[in-house]
């Protein structure tokens, strides 16, 4: 028994230093998010909005920053089956916190976090509303899949934040293309927007 007292206090030392390390925000310059990327996981402290992320079969993130100042576009487009649903925020980048401007429906903001992965974002959403807060974590890359210690590093962040372990994607369904006219919309009834936050009667804001 104190063996494996000992064990655990000698875990407990070497993750202190890991997760300090995983937590550590992460300076992002708007230039760096420009473009495309795939979501490869996700994990929500909420049960219901993790259900809502396995619903999608791929979630495309197109990043815009046409000016000097810290404001980026930021467009999400869902994929169901044969349906694709495009969403767009404005999103304000300074240093290693953003804030998505969502109106007075509800707060978005977090943070990025230290990757190893040389094309990832891990992104992490702090959603408030006035009857629940989510806390999410996003590995954003610019494949469709990761290599096997780049997702290892993810799931021990996840750990790190006490979070459940992740909705990874299936990198065999299709993206959504880029938004154009032709680009069928998901019904309103079924609409989820962003990411893991599910919709309410249709309206873009978290469950509530």
């Amino acid at each position: 028994m104190f063996a494996l007292f000992l064990l655990f206090l000698a875990s407990v030392s070497h993750s202190a230093p890991v997760c300090e390390k995983l937590m550590m925000p992460l300076e992002m310059e708007p230039g760096h998010l420009e473009g495309k990327w795939a979501l490869v996981a996700g994990s929500l402290n909420n049960s219901s909005s993790m259900e809502a992320l396995r619903l999608r079969d791929s979630i495309t993130m197109y990043f815009s920053n046409s000016s000097e100042t810290s404001t980026v576009s930021y467009t999400q487009i869902n994929r169901f089956d044969d349906l694709c649903q495009s969403l767009l925020y404005n999103t304000s980048v300074e240093g290693s916190t953003f804030t998505f401007n969502v109106g007075n429906r509800f707060d978005l903001a977090g943070s990025f976090l230290h990757t190893s992965c040389p094309d990832c974002v891990v992104m992490r959403w702090i959603v408030r509303s006035k009857r629940r807060v989510s806390k999410d974590l996003y590995l954003l890359s610019r494949r469709r899949q990761v290599e096997e210690l780049e997702m290892e590093e993810f799931r021990a962040q996840l750990d790190c934040y006490q979070m459940p372990p992740p909705v990874v994607m299936d990198p065999s369904k299709e993206l959504c293309p880029e938004e154009t006219k032709s680009t069928p919309t998901v019904p309103a009834e079924i609409s989820v927007p962003l990411l893991g936050q599910t919709s309410h009667k249709g309206l873009d804001m978290p469950l509530m």
